[in-house]
């Protein structure tokens, strides 16, 4: 599909019979509540807000992490339930990978703690942020991503938005920093750069 037939990229809502306000929450089938705790909240920092039964199922336990911003994540999980760090396979309405972020101004501290714990993690510069992927203890694909400028939430989708038509009028195939760039300054939304270090582009990295 070429630039010019596929689908219109725009901040603006849609003409649609209602628009969603936010996330709310995404609920994943764990695996144990004391790995999924060890990950979540002692590696990743998420304070567990709320523990109680899974409402659909009594047998199992239903775990509540705050992921930084108010936004939350679930877990279902039972002790019966043994963790497996192989790598998921994907298929339609799968979860490919979770996205989270972190203090550009902490990378470096990201990186030693996920170390000391025993994840590895791959590091890539994606254009418009920079991220690391590491895997959870079931094999989900984690992402670390920090931007390399600070965009105010509300105005995301409009600089996203602003990215893609100056990328799309740039010829180029991805977004790049300087796209980014380009669309602060002309959106008047003032951020200086964060100091992160180089990296590989990642470009077609499964």
């Amino acid at each position: 599909m070429s630039e010019d037939s596929g689908p219109e990229i725009t901040a603006e809502p849609p003409n649609s019979p209602f628009h969603t306000t936010g996330t709310d929450h995404v609920t994943l089938v764990g695996s144990n509540e004391e790995d999924t705790i060890e990950f979540y909240r002692d590696v990743l920092g998420m304070p567990l807000v709320l523990r109680q039964p899974n409402l659909d199922d009594p047998n199992s336990t239903h775990l509540f992490f705050d992921s930084g911003d108010g936004r939350i994540v679930t877990f279902f999980v039972t002790d019966e339930r043994q963790s497996d760090a192989s790598p998921l396979r994907h298929q339609v309405g799968s979860v490919h990978h979770l996205s989270f972020s972190i203090d550009p101004e902490r990378f470096a501290d990201v990186k030693a703690a996920l170390e000391e714990h025993g994840h590895g993690y791959n590091e890539f510069d994606r254009g418009v942020f920079h991220s690391l992927y590491t895997r959870d203890h079931n094999g989900l694909t984690i992402e670390l991503a920090t931007d390399k400028y600070a965009i105010p939430d509300e105005r995301r989708g409009e600089v996203l938005a602003a990215v893609q038509r100056i990328r799309v009028a740039d010829g180029a195939e991805y977004a790049e920093a300087e796209h980014l760039e380009a669309a602060l300054d002309e959106l008047g939304i003032d951020s200086d750069p964060a100091d992160l270090p180089d990296a590989p582009t990642g470009a077609g990295v499964e």
